[in-house]
């Protein structure tokens, strides 16, 4: 499960989230010369502006090391139409809209239960092409899972897992970008984990930082969630957070830092 290969001849596709795990699982492939066909990542259009310089500085080192790209795959219309206009077909969704007063498209905020942005913007379109690779071109498919997170791995002959292998930890495989110029902007300083910036999952503190080391995309936070509420009322779909709109954090927040001057 956790095994690596040499064998030249299969194609080796490697998975990056942009994270710290991936990308050290990236900048080990290339220093310890194991072959790299492709590197997939999938853009949600939703991400950090350091995140996306990040991206273009490892784009950049493998160009140099392999001349090779990044392979990019993004949804033909991207974060705020599936949020806002996808069209709903299912006769029971559309019945169940019309019960509740809600627009017949459009999925609103993801919740826990209904992650519909990881799946369409992430993890449908990384497997897609996976599966593809791996019947057309017998792939091997290197993903950036730590040893400490090895619940995760799948048992797929296809699937290696070198972290694992390696027994590299999640505050290992951050040191180890680090010690290789690859800091995020910072962001892992801020953040406990730099995914999609409007993400509703996040938690307050989370949140906190964003309004404070962010603004720009705390107000962008703040028009979506304005066009969520107006759209879809009050219920789930247009509910950032149980309890909590995001003009409400904001009225949080600015109450905490009046409190603390």
């Amino acid at each position: 499960m956790t095994k690596t290969s040499e064998n030249r001849n299969e194609y080796h596709a490697v998975s990056l989230s942009g994270g710290k795990d991936s990308t050290a699982l990236l900048l080990l492939m290339l220093e310890k010369g194991m072959p790299i066909d492709c590197v997939l990542y999938a853009d949600t259009t939703m991400e950090f502006p350091e995140m996306e310089a990040h991206i273009a500085k490892l784009d950049n080192l493998l160009c140099q090391k392999r001349g090779i790209h990044i392979t990019t795959l993004r949804h033909p219309h991207g974060f705020e139409w599936l949020m806002f206009d996808e069209p709903k077909v299912k006769q029971s969704c559309l019945e169940r809209r019309a019960k509740l007063g809600v627009p017949p498209y459009g999925n609103g905020w993801p919740g826990a239960k209904v992650r519909w942005c990881t799946g369409q913007l992430k993890t449908h379109l990384i497997q897609k092409e996976v599966n593809r690779l791996k019947k057309e071109k017998n792939a091997l498919h290197y993903i950036g899972i730590a040893a400490d997170e090895a619940h995760r791995c799948k048992d797929d002959p296809q699937n290696c897992y070198p972290l694992v292998e390696w027994k590299i930890t999640e505050a290992q495989a951050l040191q180890i970008c680090y010690s290789r110029g690859f800091d995020w902007g910072g962001l892992y300083e801020i953040y406990h984990r730099a995914s999609c910036w409007c993400c509703p999952l996040q938690r307050i503190d989370e949140l906190r930082k964003l309004r404070t080391y962010h603004p720009e995309l705390w107000t962008r936070l703040r028009d979506l969630d304005n066009r969520a509420r107006a759209m879809f009322g009050p219920g789930p779909l247009g509910q950032f957070k149980k309890d909590w709109s995001v003009e409400r954090l904001e009225e949080r927040f600015a109450r905490e830092g009046a409190q603390t001057t």
